[in-house]
């Protein structure tokens, strides 16, 4: 009996990983992109209202979460290195303060979410607010997810598995980091 011949992705057979975890990266990062065109024309038809909106929110706690995301996201590299070599109690290691560090992420996020809705700034309070809190509770969902498979791959450490579930990470930390001045900075 002759093994199955490999399914053929095209170009996405020589990205690290399953394949089909980069047809989801490549979905969602077309729906964040939706979201942050609308986000960017509703800011050009109300500027007044996003740019005094936008003061109520704490840049340098969405500073400390980007530098956070990024350091998980270094972490997460360095796991996949520790395994290519054979390393798997190393890459669990980096796997496991990639996963800290997502959590740290959840509880500043959350904290700020406190922080908002204690002053009555909800997702009705304006535009702004709906788009910041859809917008950064989605990619938080995302956050979840991620650790979610972080931890599946921290128990089902193979290298196509933390290929895989590190790719997605670091889409969680891309999207930050378009989000963050978006959100945040940019007036």
């Amino acid at each position: 009996m002759t093994a199955a011949p490999q399914d053929d992705w095209g170009p996405l057979s020589t990205l690290p990983g399953n394949p089909l975890m980069w047809v989801l990266i490549l979905g969602e990062m077309l729906v964040f992109s939706a979201f942050f065109v609308i986000f960017a024309w509703q800011r050009t038809q109300q500027p007044a209202l996003f740019n005094a909106s936008q003061l109520h929110l704490d840049p340098v706690a969405g500073g400390l979460n980007t530098m956070v995301l990024l350091t998980s996201g270094l972490c997460a590299a360095l796991a996949v290195q520790a395994i290519t070599a054979g390393k798997v109690g190393r890459s669990r290691h980096w796997l496991s303060l990639t996963m800290a560090l997502g959590l740290a992420f959840c509880v500043i996020k959350v904290m700020e979410y406190v922080d908002k809705l204690g002053v009555g700034l909800t997702p009705e309070t304006n535009t702004f607010f709906s788009y910041y809190y859809l917008l950064t509770a989605f990619h938080l969902a995302h956050v979840i997810f991620g650790l979610g498979l972080l931890a599946l791959a921290a128990c089902y450490t193979s290298r196509q598995n933390v290929e895989t579930v590190t790719a997605f990470w670091h889409m969680v930390d891309l999207i930050w980091v378009m989000l963050y001045p978006l959100l945040y900075l940019l007036r």
